[in-house]
């Protein structure tokens, strides 16, 4: 059944009302109301065609807690409970009157993500958009030109070396069998992972001829139970069980297979998405993760769209892709784009591309604005520090997408509270300046009220 329209009053007859007890012009108290909310409902309902069930958790409650887990980075687990301390974010979240429980589960989240895919976390993204735009942020002019950069989202891997990839799979074969019911010839639960230490023992002591010999033992065993799951998975008759199983074992028959210099590796068995990309940095010549594209407008840096790229692709192949998403969150086509060198050989119908180091047509003006081009770079930085895209904790490709975009609307959220609250602080300034004058007239020692 689709989401409660109106979140239920909360609390009794005799208990006061939340926003008795909190500051209106606490930064997130106005940013609640710089955020329209009923479009998540809107927007939202699609996502639940039965009519039947129990109704699903509000709107506001979902879409101010996704919100708020990417404006301040915390875990599902951390976010709800630093919720039920923080009346502001309550508030930010719809809630009446104080509240002494949990809202919901942790897992809701996951499902209510799982749901909504990438196209809900969109409207996340567009909303807060429009919000930078209400509070006088960011101008809708703005929107026609910006900064189009890529990044590498880091996936929760461990550093993928050959001997810990190895036992690893061979782990997911042994689980899989005792899963299934499969009773193998040997395990190898006691020598397998002592193999592996010593491999990076061997390593560690540069004695490379007796790594590579301890390695080769290492697959051989795991190639022994690879075939010993194999030939009893014809007994399996359930057929979800034995995709799964199939899956596991083409992903384990892949690792055995591979060459240090063979393309498209597998760096992880839960996540085969997971790509080697290097950007060109000397203190960290490679990552593991999916490669993202970042928008942002060239005058505010504001976030405006934020697009997971499937593989490692050319930097200049992203493009269009990152400018139809930007057209189809903000209504407006950039007029112009501003790029690095990775963008070369690449042109747009009605856009123009701007890249760095350009000699041919280029004012003045348009050099200055070019060398603008680089604040997207700690941009970046501040995503991945403050925010979370320096880690992605959700699965597959899907987890991918939704993870990207709501970074992106984390940062817009993150700039608007930093707008007002430079406000806030330039009208307390103002005051104490009058107050002060004030008192040098009527020679009265009064002090300021916060």
């Amino acid at each position: 059944m689709g989401p409660k329209s109106k979140q239920p009053a909360s609390g009794n007859l005799f208990q006061q009302a939340l926003i008795d007890q909190i500051n209106r012009n606490h930064p997130l108290a106005k940013l609640a109301d710089l955020i329209d909310w009923s479009e998540f409902e809107s927007a939202w309902s699609g996502f639940f065609p039965s009519k039947k069930g129990r109704p699903a958790t509000a709107t506001r409650l979902i879409a101010g807690l996704l919100y708020l887990q990417h404006a301040y980075d915390y875990s599902d687990e951390v976010l709800l409970w630093t919720w039920i301390e923080n009346p502001y974010m309550q508030y930010f979240c719809g809630e009446t009157h104080f509240q002494h429980r949990l809202p919901i589960d942790p897992s809701s989240l996951v499902r209510w993500r799982k749901r909504l895919g990438e196209q809900g976390m969109e409207k996340l993204l567009a909303e807060s958009i429009e919000a930078a735009k209400r509070g006088k942020v960011v101008k809708s002019s703005s929107m026609a030109q910006v900064i189009v950069d890529t990044t590498v989202m880091e996936k929760a891997v461990a550093y993928p070396t050959d001997s810990r990839l190895i036992e690893r799979g061979r782990q997911h074969l042994v689980r899989l069998a005792d899963l299934l019911g499969l009773k193998l010839r040997q395990n190898y639960n006691r020598q397998a992972p002592r193999m592996a230490v010593q491999v990076g023992r061997y390593a560690h002591a540069k004695q490379f001829r007796r790594m590579r010999g301890e390695l080769k033992r290492l697959r051989t065993i795991v190639g022994r139970v690879h075939r010993d799951v194999e030939r009893q998975l014809v007994h399996v008759a359930d057929e979800a069980a034995y995709s799964r199983a199939q899956r596991i074992l083409s992903r384990v028959q892949r690792l055995l297979k591979q060459q240090p210099k063979d393309k498209h590796k597998l760096y992880s068995m839960h996540a085969p998405e997971v790509e080697c990309i290097g950007k060109g940095k000397a203190r960290h010549p490679y990552e593991f993760g999916v490669k993202v594209s970042v928008t942002v407008t060239h005058k505010e840096g504001l976030v405006v769209g934020m697009k997971r790229m499937a593989g490692n692709p050319y930097d200049g192949h992203t493009l269009p892709e990152a400018i139809q998403q930007v057209t189809r969150l903000t209504g407006i086509t950039p007029k112009a784009v501003f790029v690095d060198r990775g963008y070369r050989g690449v042109e747009l119908l009605g856009t123009t591309i701007w890249r760095s180091g350009q000699k041919r047509g280029v004012t003045a003006s348009i050099r200055k604005a070019i060398h603008r081009r680089s604040m997207v770079e700690p941009m970046i930085g501040h995503m991945k520090s403050e925010g979370r895209l320096g880690r992605n904790w959700l699965k597959g490709t899907l987890g991918d997408a939704m993870h990207a975009v709501l970074c992106g609307a984390g940062h817009n959220l993150r700039m608007i509270l930093r707008a007002i609250r430079l406000y806030c602080a330039l009208i307390f300034a103002a005051s104490l300046q009058k107050l002060s004058e004030f008192n040098k007239i009527t020679s009265l020692n009064l002090q300021p009220v916060l």
